[in-house]
């Protein structure tokens, strides 16, 4: 992990309402969050009791839906 150095945005009573990261940390925290949403399916799948398919017929079947 790596140190995030934030600043935090209030609004005229004090409270926090927002943050300031630098563009480097954004992008690596949206690279972990991704990272940690593919595992999370990798996970859900292996859990599943579906049957696995060819990854070339998941591929029609999205195509399908997105018609």
């Amino acid at each position: 992990m790596f140190k995030i150095k934030e600043q935090f945005l209030t609004d005229y009573k004090g409270k926090q309402v927002g943050v300031l990261l630098d563009l480097r940390q954004y992008r690596k925290l949206l690279e972990q969050a991704e990272e940690l949403d593919a595992i999370r399916a990798y996970d859900a799948a292996q859990t599943s009791r579906e049957k696995p398919i060819p990854f070339e017929q998941a591929i029609k079947e999205i195509e399908q839906r997105r018609k």
